[in-house]
């Protein structure tokens, strides 16, 4: 009998051992298969929504020119003073006729279209660039979810294998009288529980494996290998800084500020409406009876109702003005209260994760450690050392949480500081 409770005693030993090894750590992963630099190549490349945004940028341009571009000149041709009677017969009067006309807006009112108009195509090009560094961010997001979903597997496939070891272990035990058939059941459970977990965060790795194919413009079920999770590297600039580097390089913000020349122009070019356009013509005639006639002319508009057209369409555009800088007031202090809870998220997680590190992690593998020595002298039972062992997967799995949060973070609060990244 005691050479068996030693076998089993040491069988177990050999599966905590084995459990702990720097081998089985690493896990079975296949290797990464998409690298981040890649991710964020495709998305730039692939993605359907930046493309319509760039088209969308294009058209803009487009119209900059058309804006600015003077009305179609008119050309009339026209027989005069023809009788009625006789249609064909030339009277001293007749005159075959060719009109060209051309309507010249009043002097600045196209230089105020054309600049209303580049500012909106500038403003849709910045708000496709915005929609790049968004793209690129959510993408980035979506990797450190898979890595950390795939170190978190890892992690549980190693607790999943340490628990099969254990109920070998305890079934042993309980062959030969030492431990009861309570223990074989708690080990029974404790090993479904892990593998519906497992099948729980395999699960949720589709679903954000098929997120992540569609920001890269391909089928939902697209295969992608395991991921590698980095380490969280230092501390983020305070907030006033990525303030300041945001109000210079954010897309969306310039965005709104040129909207809001935009506005402005269109305000300006409001009040000219109430200015006549002119209108040049030149004809030539021609009478059969008499020499060739030349004649111009000069018009002009009469905006003569401005109650009804060129007022309401200034308190229009004032409105409008006013609107868009209310848009880019919000803008600002929304961009800074995003700053603000992304650093805030980054910093707790690169906090957190180094008290797990430097303190929570180090005292729990050595309660593992504890309850070995205290095992081999039959002064603890398996299952203390199960408990001391699932305590720190439980902190490893947290710590890998906490990796992902930190990466996450990150790009939400210094994506425009690097925006290529």
């Amino acid at each position: 009998m005691p050479n068996m409770l030693s076998a089993s005693r040491g069988a177990l030993l050999v599966v905590l051992v084995a459990a702990v090894s720097p081998s089985a750590v690493a896990g079975q992963a296949p290797p990464d298969t998409l690298r981040l630099a890649e991710l964020l190549a495709t998305v730039r490349t692939a993605n359907p929504m930046l493309a319509a945004s760039r088209l969308r940028a294009d058209a803009a341009t487009a119209r900059v020119a058309q804006a600015g571009a003077l009305p179609d000149p008119q050309l009339t041709l026209g027989l005069m003073n023809r009788p009625l009677r006789g249609f064909g017969t030339a009277e001293e009067m007749t005159m075959n006729q060719v009109e060209l006309s051309q309507v010249v807006p009043w002097p600045g009112k196209r230089g105020r279209a054309r600049a209303q108009a580049d500012f909106l195509a500038s403003a849709e090009r910045l708000a496709a660039t915005d929609a790049e560094v968004t793209l690129l961010s959510r993408a980035k997001g979506l990797y450190y979810d898979l890595a950390a979903m795939d170190r978190t597997l890892t992690i549980m496939q190693r607790t999943r294998e340490l628990l099969r070891g254990f109920f070998g272990v305890t079934q042993t035990r309980y062959a030969v009288g030492e431990s009861p058939q309570q223990d074989v059941l708690r080990a029974q459970v404790a090993v479904a529980q892990m593998t519906e977990e497992i099948t729980v965060m395999t699960q949720s790795r589709v679903a954000t494996v098929a997120r992540l194919n569609a920001l890269l413009g391909r089928n939902a079920v697209t295969t992608v290998g395991a991921l590698t999770l980095p380490p969280i590297a230092g501390a983020i600039a305070p907030v006033d800084s990525l303030m300041a580097i945001a109000g210079r390089q954010r897309p969306a913000l310039q965005a709104a500020h040129a909207r809001m020349r935009g506005a402005s122009e269109a305000a300006a070019s409001a009040k000219r409406e109430g200015y006549p356009d002119l209108m040049f013509s030149i004809a030539y005639g021609q009478r059969p009876q008499y020499g060739d006639m030349t004649t111009l002319m000069v018009g002009f508009t009469l905006p003569l109702r401005p109650g009804t057209r060129q007022r309401p369409l200034q308190q229009e555009m004032a409105a409008m003005a006013a609107m868009v800088g209310a848009e880019a007031d919000d803008l600002l202090y929304e961009t800074y209260a995003e700053l603000t809870e992304a650093r805030a998220e980054a910093e707790q997680a690169r906090e957190l994760a180094a008290l797990y590190q430097t303190a929570i992690l180090p005292q729990a593998r050595a309660g593992v450690d504890a309850a070995l020595s205290a095992y081999r002298v039959g002064q603890v039972d398996y299952m203390t050392l199960v408990e001391s062992e699932m305590t720190v997967n439980k902190y490893e799995i947290a710590l890998v949480r906490l990796t992902a949060q930190y990466h996450q973070a990150v790009p939400a609060s210094t994506r425009w500081s690097a925006r290529r990244g």
